[in-house]
């Protein structure tokens, strides 16, 4: 049936099992990988992988439209006194307000007068433009209420969001409270700034719930965005895309600002915060930054604020696009097809070279591409496919090289130690032609038998123990078959005293100058056969053994060869006519011995030696079993050195 198809249908067909192990490996490998990120197994390794991303792209300048006020160690040690009191912080804010900022941000804890100057710094906090900050209970954090007489809604929540490495990669916009929806502290501030440039936010005529700013929408993120697996996605949250470092915001000093020591260009139209930078007050955060900066690696609360409202700014200004993800099944539908070509490019492709570097392509395709998309503003998984595509590979070449190994097995158990190292060689490359189902077919070819016995075993068996025959006659055995195997043959059996060869399998000859090369190979070998024969009668004459002599008979022709037996046993056979004729001419005439070691052929083989030995023709010759007589012919020597 199988040989009625295309070739590369029947060649399909045949691989079949191999095409069920990549199907197998993809089933497995996504399973599994889904499994895990299901548990969150993924999302450490994706935000490592997150933070390299951020760290690659473009530092920006500093953002011209927003300062940061910070509270130095030097402020604290000028100041003598921390907190700071109502005074200080009411003269700070004066001494912005007289430059004309478009909002200030107050992002320290103000929940409880510091007197002297209470007043005063409620007086600061009525103008339009200044937003203090609460803390809302989440989780273990307590709640910190804002300045107690703060307008209520110029109070903005300065939670951030923190992953379970202590890392800051997102920002909350909005956390609903009972029965009222609170404001980020960045988000107020950006609405006050962008209110200037006559935006205000709106509900996105695309997608009901979700806030726009200007034409941008800000998807809330979700349990599985981007790399992450187990996202607590509470509230209205947002990938925080940093500028870059602490230099990507400028800051002055609270002393300066206090001396006037500042370019008053720095706050005219600008959104300002005041917050803590001193290491000493420890609103300290680790950014994507971290593991690449001095010192703790870390950015000031008020910094990572800045950032924040720098991203919505550029957002909603049509400056920079906000970073977007993947809905779960396109991200499960990509995992799949990078398992799907890592399968069946390594089930189709079994050379190491082209192997590793199909799958070398492929992993550089993913993360160059992630990369590349990251830059563009999607943030795509990276790490579970570049395991899909080395864990699905990793499976079937698994399976691939059990199977080598059974079918070596298979190769070995049919053909013993018996092959020459470059039959061996030849039969295992084209070993998924020559196998099917755990055998080898039968194929049709032609083949140069040679049968050998040994004259004389029987005197030298009466003269020995069971045990030194053995070892004698495994050391002129042993002889022999180097001589079979140097010269490419098989040794296919040992008939007790004797044995038969074949010169010209497993492969099937097509050439005819290559059945000619097998068929001189065994004359070859049978002369060298006999050469060796004269070392072993000098063996036996030390050892008081008689001499022995050799028959050898070698015809070429058609045989079938392939494995004969069950499961259980199986043997390398090799049937025909062929076989048969080698072997009566071995046993014919055995009253006629001219020399040591007989070397007996027919026609058959005479034809394809040339004028490469001297022969001595017998004449025709009736064989045993034959019914038509066979010119035969003795070998004497080598007529020329050829090999």
């Amino acid at each position: 049936m199988l040989s009625r198809l295309p070739k590369p249908v029947k060649k399909f067909a045949q691989d079949w099992p191999g095409f069920g192990i990549a199907v197998v490996a993809l089933l497995f490998v996504v399973a599994g990988l889904l499994a895990i990120r299901q548990g969150g197994g993924m999302e450490r390794l994706e935000l490592l992988i997150y933070d390299k991303m951020m760290r690659q792209l473009v530092k920006e300048s500093p953002d011209p439209r927003i300062l940061v006020v910070g509270i130095t160690e030097a402020d604290i040690r000028e100041q003598r006194h921390w907190p700071l009191s109502d005074a200080v912080i009411a003269q700070l804010l004066a001494n912005l307000q007289a430059h004309q900022p478009r909002a200030i941000g107050l992002d320290i804890y103000r929940d409880f007068a510091i007197e002297p100057g209470y007043a005063d710094f409620v007086a600061q906090l009525q103008a339009p433009n200044v937003i203090t900050i609460e803390a809302i209970a989440i989780n273990t954090l307590e709640a910190i209420p804002p300045p107690p007489d703060a307008p209520p809604t110029q109070v903005g929540f300065n939670n951030l969001p923190l992953d379970p490495d202590g890392v800051i990669r997102r920002a909350f916009l909005y956390l609903p409270r009972e029965e009222e929806v609170k404001e980020a502290f960045a988000l107020q501030l950006a609405f006050l700034y962008l209110a200037e440039e006559g935006i205000e936010p709106i509900e996105s005529p695309q997608h009901a719930n979700v806030m726009q700013l200007g034409p941008a929408p800000f998807m809330p993120l979700t349990p599985y965005s981007g790399g992450y697996d187990r996202l607590d996605a509470g509230g209205y949250q947002m990938f925080l895309q940093y500028r870059g470092t602490d230099q990507a915001i400028e800051m002055i000093s609270l002393g300066a600002v206090l001396r006037g020591e500042f370019d008053p260009a720095l706050v005219r139209d600008r959104l300002v915060m005041i917050g803590s930078t001193a290491p000493s007050l420890l609103d300290r955060k680790a950014t994507p930054y971290s593991a690449t900066l001095g010192g703790d690696g870390k950015m000031a609360g008020v910094m990572i604020h800045a950032q924040i409202a720098a991203q919505i700014l550029d957002v909603a200004l049509g400056e920079r696009s906000l970073l977007t993800y993947w809905p779960d099944w396109a991200e499960i539908a990509y995992l799949v097809a990078a398992a799907l070509v890592s399968s069946f490019t390594a089930w189709r492709l079994r050379h190491p070279l082209l192997l590793i570097g199909s799958i070398s392509v492929s992993v550089l395709g993913i993360v160059g591409g992630g990369f590349w998309l990251f830059q563009q503003g999607l943030w795509i998984p990276i790490a579970a496919p570049v395991i899909s595509v080395l864990s699905t590979a990793g499976v079937v070449i698994t399976y691939q090289s059990y199977d080598d190994y059974c079918r070596r097995r298979i190769v070995m158990q049919l053909l013993g130690q018996n092959t020459s190292p470059e039959i061996a060689e030849a039969l295992w490359q084209g070993r998924d032609t020559l196998l099917k189902a755990g055998k080898l077919p039968g194929i049709r070819l032609t083949a140069t038998i040679l049968f050998l016995d040994i004259k004389g075993f029987s005197t030298v068996a009466e003269q020995m123990e069971p045990e030194a025959l053995l070892d004698w006659l495994n050391d002129i055995l042993g002889e022999i078959t180097q001589e079979v195997l140097t010269r490419e043959g098989i040794i296919n059996k040992f008939t007790g005293d004797g044995l038969m060869a074949i010169f010209g399998v497993p492969l099937s000859r097509i050439h005819k100058a290559e059945i000619a090369l097998d068929a001189q190979n065994a004359v070859y070998c049978a002369l060298a056969i006999s050469d060796r024969l004269t070392l072993v009668n000098q063996r036996n004459h030390a050892m008081g053994l008689p001499d022995i002599q050799m028959r050898i008979g070698i015809f070429t022709g058609p045989v079938v060869v392939g494995s004969l037996g069950g499961k259980d046993r199986l043997e390398y056979g090799v049937l025909g006519d062929t076989v048969n004729t080698a072997s009566r001419l071995e046993s014919c005439a055995k009253e006629r011995q001219p020399t040591d070691c007989r070397i007996l052929i027919a026609t058959e083989t005479l034809q394809h030696l040339g004028d490469r030995f001297h022969v001595e023709s017998w004449g025709p010759m009736a064989l045993k079993g034959k019914q038509q007589m066979a010119d035969v012919f003795q070998v004497l020597s080598i007529a020329s050195k050829t090999r």
